[in-house]
C-alpha cells in the first residue's frame, strides 16, 4: 500500500511539474479580458442603441443605407467573432505550451524536437505580435465611446451642481450623425432630464469602462504570451542543440569503440 501511494504521489508531482503555468496565467487573464470586452462591449451597444432611440428620438434608416445602427449591429457581429476566434487561439497556445514544456523536460530523454515543432512555435510568436497590435488598437478605439459617455455624464452632473446651466451635447460633433441632420440635447429639454434620472446613462457609461479595462487586460495577455513564446522558443532552439551535440558524441563514442574492438582482434589474431 505504502509503495502504491509513493508511486501516486510520484506521479502527481511529475504530471504537475509538466503544466505550463506561465502559459496557463497567460490564458486565463486573455479568456477574463476577452469575457469582459465582448460581454460588457455588448451590452454597452445595446444600452446606446437604447439611449439613441429614447432620449435623442433617432430611428433606424430605410433601406440599405448604413446609419449609427448598422455600425452597431456590425461591431455586435465582431464581438461574436472576437469571442469564438480567441476561445479556440488560447486552447491552441496552451497546447503549445504544453508540448514545448514536454520538450523542455525530456531534454536530455528520449523526446526529438522536430523541425515542424519549431516552426509552429515561430508562426505562433508571429501571430501573436500581431493580435498584441490589433488588439491595442481595439483598446484604443474602446476609448472613444468611453470619452463620449464621460462628456455626456459630466454634462448631468454640472446641470445638478450649477443651477441654470444651460449646456447642450451635438450629436454631429462625434460624428455620428451627418452635418445635415441636428440631433442635439440641451440641459433644459425634458428628455436630458429623464435620461441623467434614469439608470440608462450609468449602466452603459460603467459597461463600456469595463469593456475597455477587458481590452487592456487582453492586451497584457498578449504581451504575456510574447514573452512565454519567446523563451520557450529559446528554449527548444537550444535543445536542439544539444540533441545534435549529444548526437554527435554518441556517434564518435561508437566509432572510437568499434577501432578499439577492431584492433583488439587484430592483436588476438596475430598472437594466435
Amino acid at each position: 500500500v505504502e509503495q502504491r501511494i509513493e508511486w501516486c504521489f510520484e506521479c502527481c508531482i511529475k504530471c504537475l511539474g509538466g503544466i505550463p503555468y506561465a502559459s496557463l496565467i497567460a490564458t486565463i487573464l486573455l479568456y477574463a479580458g476577452v469575457a469582459l470586452f465582448c460581454g460588457c462591449g455588448h451590452e454597452a451597444l445595446s444600452g446606446t442603441v437604447n439611449i439613441l432611440q429614447t432620449y435623442f428620438e433617432m430611428a433606424r434608416a430605410a433601406g440599405d443605407i448604413i446609419d449609427v445602427f448598422t455600425m452597431i449591429d456590425i461591431f455586435k457581429y465582431v464581438i461574436y467573432g472576437i469571442a469564438a476566434a480567441f476561445f479556440v487561439y488560447g486552447i491552441l497556445l496552451m497546447v503549445e505550451g504544453f508540448f514545448t514544456t514536454g520538450a523542455i523536460k525530456d531534454l536530455y530523454g528520449d523526446f526529438k524536437i522536430t523541425t515542424c515543432g519549431r516552426c509552429v512555435s515561430a508562426w505562433f510568436i508571429m501571430l501573436t505580435y500581431i493580435f498584441m497590435l490589433a488588439w491595442l488598437g481595439v483598446t484604443a478605439f474602446t476609448s472613444l465611446p468611453v470619452y463620449m459617455y464621460f462628456n455626456l455624464w459630466t454634462i448631468c452632473r454640472n446641470t445638478t451642481l450649477v443651477e441654470g446651466a444651460n449646456l447642450c451635447l451635438d450629436l454631429r460633433q462625434f460624428g455620428i450623425v451627418t452635418i445635415g441632420e441636428e440631433k442635439k440635447i440641451c440641459t433644459m429639454s425634458e428628455n436630458f432630464l429623464r435620461m441623467c434620472e434614469s439608470t440608462d446613462l450609468n449602466m452603459t457609461f460603467h459597461l463600456f469602462i469595463v469593456a475597455l479595462a477587458g481590452a487592456g487586460a487582453a492586451v497584457i495577455a498578449m504581451v504575456h504570451y510574447l514573452m512565454v513564446l519567446s523563451a520557450n522558443w529559446a528554449y527548444v532552439k537550444d535543445a536542439c542543440r544539444m540533441q545534435k551535440y549529444e548526437d554527435i558524441k554518441s556517434k564518435e563514442e561508437q566509432e572510437l569503440h568499434d577501432i578499439h574492438s577492431t584492433r583488439s582482434k587484430e592483436r588476438l589474431n596475430a598472437y594466435t
